[in-house]
């Protein structure tokens, strides 16, 4: 068994930096992607199915990906990991760059469908990656560095919406023109951030015996699906009382990114896309901010919550962070005066920083470490299930019970919220080792 060496702070830095560009292109998807939609005549209810990209490459490519890297060394294209999330980065970074060309609804799905395929390709490596290198001292200070490069990245994508219409005036095509701009510099931070993590950071090699393991197996079409089953059929409960949690947090999620621009058009602005274009811009615009400023909470807080969760245990760090959230979620959509959608929305931020980082740290440590990589992915696939039932069930939902209004929908992922936090305290994990 090979001892991992201590890593200095700025070493975990580095090796994480990459997250930021991945995390750089989710918050284009979560706050720029739905205005497009808006921008090329979507309308409410037809929202959640252009959303399906999202969890679909998710719950296909994530577990596969993972358990392909498990049995994986490949030492002149970086090693275990880093040969997907490298792969990952190109393909999203291309993606970025297309995207603000779309001139149809269609051709904007398309193009998200293969986003997310690379975004989804880097992220559950990234994530074994960091349990492969640390050892479960450092683990938590390992996840939590990831959660704020989440906080950092996705901080700028946002803020992007805000200040680049004020420079890049004007439209392009069929979209503002300030579009084109948020898109490029994030198909550049993508392919930059996770090369700086590949070239600052070496992967730990495997022992003899785990390299002949590897070499003795033979990999097919079928490996990859053999060994998911096989890791869910030994799923520790640890991990089915987390899939309950994430049930109901994910579908919560899924329903603010989509209607956040929309609710705050209504309750500030009191206009809809098709009411105001102009109006539903600037609404667009401040919601970039507003995003901008849960993400700036996140990565502030997110060091933070390593200390909580070693004094107290990462259980009741979450489902704090949870109720916080759900509070904000509750509060956000009667706001009228836009400057208090920040305080609002600050628990949000508080809940981000601790859904990005602490559910890892309870089952880290159940896990056997040489399948990190498919039980990675299979945490992922409890993330996007409860996405894909979302975008199958609240177009309906939305139409008939919520009046297609999208403050409703706010309120009613405050609620779901609540519901998580109530099932986080159900979970039962180790308490994170001190160093």
């Amino acid at each position: 068994m090979i001892t991992k060496a201590k890593l200095s702070f700025w070493q975990i830095i580095n090796m994480n930096v990459g997250f930021f560009g991945i995390q750089y292109s989710f918050g284009l998807q979560q706050s720029a992607v739905n205005p497009i939609y808006d921008f090329l005549g979507a309308s409410p209810d037809e929202l959640p199915l252009l959303n399906l990209a999202g969890p679909l490459t998710g719950l296909l490519v994530q577990p596969i990906i993972g358990a392909l890297s498990d049995k994986t060394w490949l030492p002149k294209l970086g090693g275990r990991r880093k040969p997907y999330f490298f792969i990952g980065a190109i393909v999203c970074s291309i993606a970025l760059f297309l995207f603000p060309f779309s001139s149809s609804l269609w051709m904007a799905a398309g193009l998200l469908w293969i986003l997310d395929a690379g975004n989804n390709t880097a992220m559950e490596p990234y994530r074994a990656f960091v349990a492969d290198k640390l050892d479960e001292s450092q683990q938590p200070l390992g996840f939590q560095a990831q959660s704020f490069f989440t906080g950092f990245g996705q901080t700028l994508a946002n803020v992007s919406l805000f200040v680049f219409p004020m420079i890049f005036i004007g439209t392009t095509g069929k979209l503002p023109t300030w579009v084109f701009a948020s898109f490029i510099l994030g198909s550049i931070c993508s392919i930059g951030s996770v090369w700086w993590s590949s070239h600052t950071t070496k992967e730990i090699p495997p022992t003899e015996e785990e390299l002949q393991q590897i070499q003795s197996e033979k990999v097919n079409i079928f490996t990859p699906f053999i060994d998911i089953f096989l890791a869910i059929k030994e799923m520790p409960k640890v991990m089915w009382q987390l899939a309950v949690v994430y049930l109901f947090q994910w579908y919560a999620l899924f329903c603010y990114w989509q209607n956040s621009s929309k609710s705050i058009a209504l309750s500030v602005w009191n206009t809809t896309p098709q009411q105001n274009s102009k109006l539903y811009e600037e609404a667009v615009g401040w919601t970039g901010l507003v995003n901008g400023w849960y993400n700036i909470v996140t990565f502030l807080c997110a060091f933070g919550l390593v200390y909580f969760a070693k004094k107290y245990s990462p259980k009741m760090v979450h489902f704090t962070c949870l109720l916080l959230a759900a509070i904000g979620f509750l509060i956000f959509p009667h706001i009228e005066n836009k400057y208090l959608l920040f305080p609002a929305i600050t628990g949000f931020g508080i809940g981000w920083a601790s859904m990005m980082g602490i559910p890892y740290l309870m089952v880290v440590n159940n896990i056997p470490k040489e399948r990190y990589g498919v039980y990675m992915g299979i945490i992922n696939m409890m993330i996007v299930i409860p996405m894909f039932i979302q975008t199958i069930t609240f177009g309906y939902i939305m139409k008939h019970f919520l009046h297609n209004d999208p403050r409703v929908a706010i309120s009613f992922a405050g609620f779901l919220l609540v519901l998580a936090a109530g099932f986080t305290l159900t979970i039962s994990s180790k308490k994170v080792i001190h160093e």
